[in-house]
């Protein structure tokens, strides 16, 4: 009987604890206003002047003229500056550094070299140096070691550290061998391929190889189409499809081969990855509305040659003639000693090494505004992630920059980001980062205590 009380007793003071903590009002949300000197819009690419953006919280409530400043609000003057939504990478690899020593610019050495912790944190400063360059969506495809991607993903997610929105893939699928060529010992007796590659070699086994990556946190799928000669079939792909689909998925093919290139068009891929099209397929891409993420590399003191760079050109060039759907995209993945501001003298950040790529964009002679199309509503419906965040509208996750200069008329104002916002929170302001709101001593941002994948 006294143990029946005692219960009773125990189960009235939690009812009463939890009562209470309901009937306490809920901290009121942070409002701020940012009064924009002119508003880009990327997808018409038009600026309007003197707008005036509110955001509540985490999210834009008001964009227009004249809108009045609700009491209390933190005002952002950027009267002088053009602000515009973040930017996007489409393909990069954030937790791959390969280089010239020790492993001679093999990345198969640096998978054995380095440990999955290890490229973590390499993961964890790339995030935080794109976001300061206004990188606010990144769209991390393969060659993570052990899903250090969906983790650091989740880590930004729940507020431990800033980063953009990163779309992670888990480990990329192909077909025996991935991308690398092993020795018998170290295929069959040391497992070498996982976790840098699931092999995936019949229907069932690709099943399987979806929905692994799914469990584990990715947002993405990305297929070795062709890796190998043994390549993945119109079927196989259509197959990575459907089962990506159901667990809310698009499919990026990584593509090497002009054979490759056309089983992923045929198959109706949504993200084809390098470009190794033919004008032809070019055509054929931009028909079925397929995205291009061509990560067109320019030849610079640090890398690459003149012959390739024109190449690049030469095929970016191709596609935008032929309407495909282009995002800007990387493939960064690398790191050398000679990759210092030449003016300066000083180390480029991963976010001065990203944006480089314009050089190009600009060499093709793609307008400016449609380059920030790419950069940008492309990059986002790419990532699928704009019925949530992206272009400046009410509703959606307040994720924006600033730059001063026009970049509709001088893309290389994106060079100098003087302003960040991520989630509604200021991580860079007059061109330095202040990111301590960012930094917490646990996941403040899991709602419902668990986290969710």
């Amino acid at each position: 009987m006294h143990k029946r009380f005692g219960l009773v007793a125990i189960l009235v003071a939690v009812t009463a604890m939890v009562l209470s903590a309901q009937a306490q009002p809920a901290p009121p949300t942070a409002v701020t206003v940012i009064k924009a000197g002119r508003l880009l819009d990327p997808e018409t690419g038009t600026a309007a002047v003197n707008q005036v953006i509110i955001v509540e919280g985490e999210k834009i409530k008001a964009v227009g003229t004249n809108l009045q400043v609700p009491a209390g609000a933190t005002v952002i003057d950027l009267s002088k500056m053009t602000v515009m939504p973040g930017l996007v990478d489409a393909h990069t690899h954030m937790m791959l550094t390969y280089k010239e020593k020790p492993e001679n610019n093999y990345y198969y050495l640096t998978y054995v070299m380095e440990s999955s912790p290890l490229r973590a944190i390499q993961g964890a400063s790339n995030a935080i140096q794109l976001l300061n360059a206004g990188f606010t969506v990144v769209r991390d495809v393969g060659n993570g070691a052990l899903y250090t991607d969906t983790a650091l993903r989740q880590a930004i997610e729940q507020g431990w550290l800033p980063g953009p929105t990163v779309i992670p893939s888990g480990p990329m699928i192909g077909s025996t061998g991935g991308q690398y060529w092993p020795t018998p010992e170290m295929y069959k007796n040391h497992n070498i391929m996982y976790p840098e590659y699931i092999e995936a070699n019949s229907p069932d086994e690709i099943v399987r190889a979806v929905r692994e990556n799914m469990l584990f946190g990715a947002k993405t799928i990305k297929l070795c189409i062709d890796c190998k000669p043994w390549m993945y079939s119109v079927d196989d792909i259509k197959l990575a499809i459907r089962e990506a689909a159901q667990g809310g998925c698009k499919v990026e093919g990584h593509v090497q081969t002009v054979e490759g290139a056309q089983h992923a068009i045929d198959a109706g891929i949504y993200i084809i990855a390098h470009n190794y099209l033919t004008p032809e397929q070019h055509k054929q891409a931009a028909q079925k509305g397929i995205f291009l993420a061509g990560t067109d590399t320019p030849f610079t003191p640090y890398r690459g040659t003149q012959q390739a760079f024109d190449h690049a050109v030469a095929q970016l060039k191709s596609a935008y003639t032929a309407g495909v759907k282009l995002t800007f995209s990387t493939d960064f993945d690398y790191w050398n000693e000679r990759m210092k501001d030449e003016k300066t003298g000083r180390w480029m950040t991963r976010g001065d090494l990203t944006i480089n790529f314009l050089l190009t964009w600009k060499a093709a002679g793609i307008p400016p505004a449609d380059i920030l199309r790419a950069m940008t509503i492309n990059g986002y419906r790419a990532a699928d992630v704009i019925a949530e965040r992206g272009p400046i509208k009410p509703g959606l996750f307040a994720d924006l920059i600033a730059v001063h200069g026009d970049p509709l008329t001088d893309i290389d104002a994106l060079r100098n980001v003087g302003f960040v916002m991520k989630n509604g929170m200021v991580f860079k302001k007059d061109g330095v980062m202040m990111p301590e709101d960012f930094f917490h001593p646990g996941p403040v941002r899991t709602p419902n205590g668990r986290w969710t994948r």
